[in-house]
């Protein structure tokens, strides 16, 4: 279901979509570097995983066992229909807690809206959209925060629970392990070619708006403890990431990595993003990308929104897309 045809197209309110209008990985990193292994001098709990490696969400432990998981996640329309952005952007938020092995319990909504240029009733439309999904996930939405804002942006505060002794890191990937993947790419040079001309692609909408959820219990009940998201950063981003934090090499095999119809198209017109292409650059002194050409590492790149888990081990359904193996010069192989 979606809501009526829109006369107005969300898309052209802003600079970027999605995940791609996230700032650059690196220029992040050097934004957030002092902040990182610093605490309250007399913390009223003790914080899990934090800031360090930079993890999908932060957890906090709680007595008997359990984690809280907190994250936040908002961003540009990505799609002009105010009812699926609403949709896909809420998917996005709760992915994290999925990342982390977690389940969703509560949300609230993140709104910022240009009030005097588009209605409220579409604005009524993002967040009914981002409720649907958020009940689909047995979530609670409840309340939220607003704002006039020049661009419309919308997401969720989430917090969710896990069981501290299955938590899915980023950091504790262990070579000798297979690397799957459990949704394909491709989302940003669709949505790029969306937001240009118009053209939706509806297997690009199905994949945004797919919840994590199913993946997420696979893995725990896999015993996968290492694992992210694929979001803004691209595959080579986050695993750059992940193997970067657990003193490893990820290596990529570029012929089983699954792609949504029409992506490879979409680049070859020419539809890639900023973003895409910022994270190629932050990764490329990391990662051998001798046996590719530009094209497929830019796919490799592509700044995704609502992506799929990047995971340690083996899940039924899910391409096994490479493997970790001992740290060796460069942080990421493509063969």
């Amino acid at each position: 279901m979606t809501s009526a045809p829109a006369t107005v197209r969300l898309t052209q309110y802003a600079h970027g979509g999605g995940c791609a209008c996230k700032i650059p990985p690196g220029e992040l990193e050097a934004v957030v570097a002092g902040l990182t292994r610093t605490g309250p001098a007399d913390p009223a709990a003790e914080l899990v995983v934090g800031l360090d490696d930079g993890d999908d969400a932060a957890v906090v432990r709680i007595p008997g066992g359990q984690g809280l998981v907190l994250t936040t996640d908002f961003f540009t329309p990505v799609v002009d229909d105010a009812y699926t952005f609403g949709r896909i952007a809420a998917a996005n938020a709760l992915s994290d807690v999925y990342a982390m092995g977690g389940t969703p319990v509560v949300a609230v909504n993140l709104l910022g809206w240009p009030r005097d240029v588009l209605s409220a009733e579409l604005a009524a439309e993002v967040l009914r959209g981002g409720l649907e999904v958020a009940q689909e996930a047995g979530c609670h939405v409840g309340g939220g925060h607003s704002i006039d804002d020049p661009e419309p942006k919308y997401g969720m505060a989430v917090t969710g629970l896990l069981d501290l002794d299955r938590v899915i890191r980023n950091d504790t990937a262990v070579a000798g392990t297979p690397l799957s993947l459990t949704k394909p790419l491709g989302v940003g040079v669709l949505n790029s070619r969306m937001k240009a001309t118009g053209e939706v692609s509806e297997e690009a909408v199905a994949s945004m708006t797919a919840l994590n959820r199913d993946a997420a219990r696979a893995a725990v009940a896999a015993g996968i403890r290492a694992g992210t998201d694929v979001t803004g950063f691209g595959l080579l981003g986050h695993l750059y990431k992940m193997a970067r934090a657990s003193g490893v090499t990820a290596v990529v095999d570029a012929a089983a990595v699954p792609y949504l119809a029409g992506a490879r198209q979409a680049l070859a017109d020419g539809f890639v993003s900023g973003g895409t292409r910022r994270n190629l650059d932050w990764v490329r002194p990391h990662t051998d990308l001798s046996a590719v050409g530009e094209d497929e590492a830019l796919l490799l790149a592509d700044a995704q929104t609502s992506g799929g888990l990047l995971l340690a081990g083996e899940v039924p359904g899910a391409p096994v897309i490479g493997e970790f193996v001992p740290r060796q010069d460069a942080v990421v192989v493509v063969r």
